[in-house]
């Protein structure tokens, strides 16, 4: 099957999509779209999935929409499954994002723990801080953590793959059991 997209004024208008969220755990604790079933990209199984797509009576001829915080994850889940899977994938344009900005009801989680797009944040400044002071009062050698950290960030933006992102969503308080 190949693999498509949508855009999220387009998924607003449609009638119960079978969605399946990628995001992580606290993402979704954090706050999620009503009736879409959750398989985290980190630990995608194409296995569960099918079992999951089995026991809600999918049909192969319906679509399954894929769904995370901005559309990257989404496509990468789309490509895992695609070899697997007996059913359209269409990946949601701009994710969560851009069906809160069409107005689309999301819930609100009881999530205490930060999204992974702020962790990831956090940590990169937090390791420049530590290569600058480090570098300035112990060791000039210390500045390359945050060349280092300076040039990650910039390979992430330009490939749109962030290994610091894919390391933390392993983390274990971004993979408590729900």
């Amino acid at each position: 099957m190949t693999i498509t997209s949508i855009a999220a004024d387009a998924f607003k208008q449609l009638q119960k999509p079978r969605v399946l969220d990628v995001r992580t755990h606290a993402e979704v604790d954090a706050e999620a779209l009503p009736g879409a079933a959750h398989f985290p990209l980190q630990e995608l199984d194409h296995n569960s999935v099918n079992q999951y797509l089995l026991s809600v009576d999918h049909q192969p001829e319906q679509p399954v929409y894929l769904l995370c915080a901005g559309g990257h994850r989404a496509n990468k889940a789309a490509e895992q499954l695609q070899a697997h899977l007996n059913c359209p994938l269409i990946v949601i344009e701009g994710g969560l994002s851009s069906l809160k900005q069409q107005g689309l009801a999301t819930e609100q989680g009881q999530g205490k723990v930060i999204s992974l797009e702020r962790q990831v944040r956090i940590v990169a400044g937090l390791l420049v801080l530590i290569g600058v002071v480090l570098g300035t009062w112990y060791n000039l050698w210390f500045y390359g953590l945050s060349g280092f950290v300076g040039a990650g960030l910039a390979f992430a933006g330009i490939t749109d793959t962030c290994a610091m992102g894919m390391a933390l969503a392993r983390m274990p308080w971004n993979n408590k059991a729900r």
